[in-house]
C-alpha cells in the first residue's frame, strides 16, 4: 500500500514536472537567442576591430613614408648648404688673390713708370749708345727676375695641390673603412636578428607540440568520462521503462474493473430510455385531448352565435330573456377561461415538441471501451438487462386535467433524464480531449475520484427525479415547474457552450501538436548539418596557457628554452637608449630602430596567437554547449511529439525519463565503473559521437584560424618592409625572402595540423 501510495503522489506532480520542463526548454531557447546575439556582436566587434588595425597600419605606413621624405629634404637642405658655404669661401678667396695682383701689378706698372721717366732724364741728358745698353741690360734683368718669380710662384702652387691630394686620398681611405666597418656591423646585427626570429619560431612548434600533446590526453580522458556517464544513463532509463510498462499493465487492469462497475449504469439509463419512451405515449394522448377540447370550445361558439340571434318578442318574456343573457354571459366567461387555459397549454405542448425535435437531433452517447469508442453500448450493455418499470400512468379513463398532469409530470421527468443524458456525454467528451491532450491513461486516484463523483451524481439525479415526479403528481401545473424548466434550458446552454470551448481547446491543442512537429522536423535537419559538418571536418584542440603578468612572451619562452641571462625588457630599454643616442649616425639609429621593431612585432605576434587560441577554445567551448542544446532540445521535442500521439501513459513515461536524465546528470558516478558497465558496441557508437562532434566543431576553427594566420603573416611582412626601408636593394632583398619564406613554412605547418 505505501509503494502506491508513492506512485499516486508521484503521478499527482507530473503535471508539475512537465510545466517545470517546458519553462525550462523556454529558458534554454531564450539563453540560446541571447548566445546568438552574442555571437553576432562579437563577430562585428572582430570585423570592426579588423577594420581598426588595417586603419592603423595604414596610418603608420603614411607615418613612417612621411618621416622619410623630412629626412631626404633636411639631408638636401643640408648638402646645399654645405655647397653654398663652400662656394662662398672659394669666391671670398678669389676676390682676395684678385685683389692682391691688381695691387701687386698697380706698384709695378707706378716702379715702371717711374723708372721710365728716369731713363727719359737721363736720354735728354746723355748719349743714345749708353741708354741703349743700359736699357737692354734693365729689360734683360727685369725679364729674369719676372721670371724667377713666376717660376718661384708656379712650384709653390704644385706643392700646394700635391698637399691637397694626400689630404683628400687620405680622407677618402678613413670614409671607406668606416663604410666597411657600419656595413660589417649591420650584417651581424641582421644576422643575431635572423637567428632569434628562428630560435624563436622553434620554440613556439615546441610549445604547440607539447600543449597539442596535453590537449589530446584532457580530451581522451573527458570523453571516456562522459562514455560512462551515458552508459549509466542509458542502464537508469532501461530500468525506469521497466518500472512503467508494469505500472501501465496494472492501470490497464485497473480500467477493466472500473469498465465492469459502469455496465449497471448503462442497465440503468436502458430503463430510463424506456421511460422516455413511456413518456411520449403521454404527450400523444396529452395531443389528442387537446383536439377534443378545441372541438368542444368551437361548438361552445357556436351555440354563443345561435344564441345572440334575435328571437321574437311575442315567444319570450323580456324577464327571462334577460336571465338568460346574463346565464349566457356567464358560461362564455367559464368558456374563455377555459379556452385561454387550453391555449396556454397548447403553446406549452408545442414548445415541448420542438424541444423534443431538437433533442433528437443530437447524436447518441459514446461511451469510451478498452477496445475503442461504442455508440451502441450507451444505451445497451453485454450483460443481461434487468427491467425497471416505474411506468407511473393511469390506464384508466381520466379527465383532461388529470391527463395534462400526468403528461406535464412525465414531461419534466423526461426533460431531467435528457438533461442528464447530456451531461454523461459531454463528461464523455470532455474525457476524451483530456485524453487527447495527456497522451495516456489519467491517474488512479483521480480516476477513482471522478468514478464516485459520476455515481454521487446519478443517485442525486435520481433522487430528484423521483421527488420531481412526487411534486408533480401532488401539485400539478406550478411556477416551480417552469422556473425548473428554464434553469435546466439555460444548463443545456452553458452545457452547449462548454462544448464548443472544448472543441476550441482540440483545434488549439492539434496546432501545438504541429508546431512541435514542425520544430521537431528543423531541430533533425539542424542536427544532420551539424552531423555532416562534423563528419568532414578534421578535429584539432587548443588549450589557452596565459602568460605570467608582467613578462613577455618573449621573455616566457627564453626562460622555458633554458636561457635566462637575456632579459628582454632591459634589452628593449637598451635599444630606446641607442636610439635616442646622438652620437650614433643616422644608419646606425635605423639599424637600432628596425631592432626593437623586429622585437615589439615579434612579441606581438605571439600575443595574437596566445589570443586566438583563446578565443578558439571558448568557441569550441560554446559550439559543444550549442550542439548540448540542440540535441536535448530534439530528444525533448521529439518523445513529446511522438507522446502526444500515444495514450497518457507514454506521456508519463517521457516526463519520468526526462526526470531521471536530469536526476543522474546532477549525481554523476566515477567514470571507471560507468566505463566498466558499457559494452563494446556502446562504446564504439558513443566514440563514432564524439570523433563527429570532434571534427564538426574543428571544421568551423579552422578556417577563422587559417585567415587569423594569414593576416598575422601580412602584418610581419610589412612590418619586416618598414624595418628595412633605409637599406639599399641588394640589402633589403635576401631578409624579405627569407622572413616570407619562413612565415610561408609556418602556414603550411598550421595547415597540415589542422588537417
Amino acid at each position: 500500500m505505501s509503494k502506491k501510495g508513492s506512485s499516486f503522489r508521484a503521478k499527482g506532480e507530473r503535471p508539475d514536472g512537465l510545466a517545470a520542463l517546458q519553462a525550462a526548454n523556454e529558458e534554454l531557447r531564450a539563453k540560446l537567442t541571447d548566445i546568438q546575439i552574442e555571437l553576432q556582436q562579437e563577430k562585428s566587434k572582430v570585423s570592426k576591430l579588423e577594420r581598426e588595425k588595417n586603419q592603423e597600419v595604414k596610418q603608420i605606413k603614411e607615418h613612417e613614408q612621411h618621416k622619410n621624405t623630412v629626412i631626404v629634404t633636411e639631408l638636401k637642405a643640408k648638402l646645399h648648404e654645405e655647397k653654398m658655404k663652400e662656394l662662398q669661401a672659394v669666391r671670398e678667396g678669389l676676390l682676395r688673390q684678385h685683389e692682391a695682383e691688381l695691387l701687386r701689378v698697380i706698384k709695378i706698372k707706378d716702379n715702371e713708370i717711374q723708372r721710365l721717366q728716369a731713363l727719359l732724364n737721363v736720354v735728354r741728358d746723355g748719349t743714345p749708345d749708353k741708354v741703349k745698353t743700359m736699357l737692354f741690360s734693365e729689360a734683360k734683368e727685369e725679364a729674369k727676375k719676372g721670371f724667377e718669380v713666376e717660376k718661384f710662384k708656379m712650384q709653390q702652387e704644385i706643392s700646394e695641390l700635391k698637399g691637397a691630394k694626400k689630404q683628400v686620398e687620405e680622407a677618402l681611405s678613413v670614409v671607406i673603412q668606416a663604410d666597411k666597418i657600419k656595413a660589417a656591423e649591420i650584417r651581424s646585427v641582421y644576422h643575431l636578428h635572423q637567428e632569434e626570429i628562428t630560435r624563436i619560431k622553434r620554440e613556439c612548434e615546441r610549445e604547440i607540440r607539447r600543449l597539442e600533446q596535453q590537449l589530446d590526453e584532457r580530451d581522451a580522458r573527458r570523453f571516456q568520462l562522459k562514455i560512462a556517464e551515458l552508459s549509466a544513463i542509458i542502464r537508469k532509463l532501461e530500468d525506469r521503462n521497466a518500472l512503467l510498462s508494469e505500472e501501465r499493465n496494472e492501470l490497464l487492469k485497473r480500467l477493466r474493473e472500473a469498465e465492469s462497475q459502469y455496465k449497471p449504469l448503462l442497465d440503468k439509463n436502458k430503463r430510463l430510455s424506456r421511460k422516455n419512451e413511456d413518456l411520449s405515449h403521454a404527450l400523444r394522448r396529452m395531443e389528442n385531448k387537446l383536439k377534443f377540447v378545441t372541438q368542444e370550445n368551437l361548438e361552445m361558439r357556436q351555440r354563443v352565435r345561435t344564441i345572440r340571434r334575435p328571437s321574437s318578442l311575442n315567444d319570450l318574456d323580456q324577464s327571462q330573456e334577460e336571465r338568460e343573457t346574463e346565464f349566457l354571459k356567464l358560461q362564455i366567461i367559464e368558456q374563455q377561461n377555459i379556452i385561454d387555459e387550453l391555449s396556454k397549454e397548447r403553446d406549452k405542448l408545442l414548445r415541448y415538441r420542438k424541444q423534443r425535435k431538437k433533442f433528437a437531433k443530437f447524436p447518441k452517447p459514446v461511451v469510451e471501451t478498452f477496445f475503442g469508442y461504442d455508440e451502441e453500448a450507451s444505451l445497451e450493455s453485454d450483460g443481461s438487462s434487468i427491467s425497471y418499470q416505474t411506468d407511473r400512468t393511469d390506464q384508466t379513463p381520466c379527465t383532461p386535467e388529470d391527463d395534462l398532469e400526468e403528461g406535464m409530470a412525465k414531461e419534466e421527468a423526461e426533460l431531467r433524464f435528457r438533461q442528464l443524458t447530456m451531461e454523461y456525454q459531454a463528461l464523455q467528451r470532455a474525457y476524451a480531449l483530456l485524453q487527447e491532450q495527456v497522451g495516456g491513461t489519467l491517474d488512479a486516484e483521480r480516476e477513482v475520484k471522478t468514478r464516485e463523483q459520476l455515481q454521487a451524481e446519478i443517485h442525486r439525479s435520481q433522487a430528484q427525479i423521483e421527488d420531481l415526479e412526487k411534486a408533480l403528481a401532488e401539485q400539478g401545473q406550478d411556477m416551480k415547474w417552469i422556473e425548473e424548466k428554464q434553469a435546466l434550458y439555460r444548463r443545456n446552454q452553458e452545457l452547449v457552450e462548454k462544448i464548443k470551448q472544448l472543441e476550441v481547446e482540440e483545434a488549439r491543442l492539434k496546432h501545438d501538436v504541429q508546431d512541435a512537429k514542425d520544430q521537431n522536423e528543423l531541430l533533425e535537419f539542424r542536427i544532420l548539418e551539424l552531423e555532416e559538418r562534423e563528419r568532414r571536418s578534421p578535429a584539432i584542440n587548443f588549450h589557452h596557457i596565459p602568460f605570467t603578468e608582467g613578462k613577455s612572451p618573449l621573455q616566457v619562452y627564453c626562460e622555458a628554452e633554458g636561457v635566462t641571462d637575456i632579459l628582454v625588457a632591459e634589452l628593449m630599454k637598451k635599444l630606446d637608449i641607442l636610439g635616442d643616442n646622438a652620437n650614433l649616425t643616422n644608419e646606425e639609429q635605423v639599424v637600432v630602430i628596425q631592432a626593437r621593431t623586429v622585437l615589439t612585432l615579434a612579441e606581438k605576434w605571439l600575443q595574437q596567437i596566445e589570443v586566438t587560441e583563446s578565443a578558439l577554445q571558448q568557441k569550441m567551448i560554446d559550439l559543444e554547449n550549442e550542439k548540448e542544446l540542440f540535441s536535448k532540445q530534439k530528444g525533448y521535442l521529439d518523445d513529446e511529439l511522438d507522446y502526444r500521439k500515444q495514450s497518457l501513459d507514454q506521456a508519463h513515461k517521457h516526463i519520468l525519463e526526462l526526470e531521471a536524465m536530469l536526476y543522474d546528470a546532477l549525481q554523476q558516478e566515477a567514470g571507471a565503473k560507468m566505463s566498466e558497465i558499457l559494452s563494446e558496441e556502446e562504446r564504439e557508437k558513443l566514440k563514432n559521437a564524439v570523433e563527429q562532434w570532434k571534427r564538426q566543431v574543428m571544421s568551423e576553427l579552422r578556417e577563422r584560424d587559417s585567415q587569423i594566420l594569414r593576416e598575422r603573416m601580412e602584418l610581419v611582412q610589412h612590418a619586416q618592409q618598414v624595418c628595412w626601408v633605409y637599406e639599399p636593394m641588394p640589402l633589403r632583398k635576401p631578409p624579405l625572402w627569407k622572413m616570407s619564406s619562413n612565415f610561408i613554412l609556418l602556414f603550411l605547418f598550421w595547415h597540415i595540423l589542422l588537417k
